[in-house]
């Protein structure tokens, strides 16, 4: 039997301190489509009792982003600003007049935003959401998919070098047995 490929992000999942505070950044601020809400009572695929809303929101694609209120097992320090090469969601849109318009609205909404940034092949502005996931907002640029295709041309000997660059260092941290698994039953 052939596996079928994996063909998209269903949805992307985050706790969130508040159901209505997530709820008005991403449908109010962000303007995305606030799906479903489901109040469960116990964790999916076990009989573990735990009261939970797990919430979704629609992207223009179909696809979501959702959240888990939980606040039985929560404390301040889940929503505390995350590291953005830790954890970041970034959205696109069309331009960058647009992105313009966006950085505006957000400012205009009282959340702190920076940007836009030239990262070379796209433009940002960044953002925390209320449970300190730092948010992007970008459009790509005119010469995106060359930069893109001459990027992938390079990439496995991006990988090599970079690897040969830090992988002592890496060893160090986290000792080598870790960095040559394979297996994820090892990291259960």
């Amino acid at each position: 039997m052939k596996l079928a490929n994996i063909s998209n992000i269903h949805h992307s999942a985050y706790r969130c301190r508040d159901a209505e505070q997530t709820r008005w950044f991403y449908e109010d601020i962000l303007g995305l489509k606030l799906k479903a809400a489901l109040v469960l009572d116990e964790i999916s695929g076990t009989d573990l009792p735990r009261e939970y809303m797990h919430l979704f929101f629609e992207m223009p694609d179909g696809n979501f982003i959702a959240f888990f209120d939980e606040p039985n097992n929560a404390s301040p320090e889940n929503f505390e600003h995350k590291d953005g090469l830790d954890l970041h969601l970034a959205f696109q849109i069309d331009n960058r007049e647009d992105l313009e318009a966006w950085k505006k609205k957000i400012k205009d909404a009282r959340i702190k935003c920076f940007g836009p940034i030239d990262h070379g092949f796209v433009h940002s502005i960044y953002m925390y959401d209320p449970n300190g996931i730092q948010v992007e907002i970008t459009c790509v640029d005119d010469n995106y998919e060359q930069i893109m295709d001459a990027k992938e041309k390079e990439v496995r000997n991006q990988f090599i070098e970079w690897t040969r660059r830090t992988r002592e260092q890496k060893e160090k941290i986290f000792g080598s047995d870790e960095l040559d698994r394979r297996e994820v039953s090892k990291w259960l």
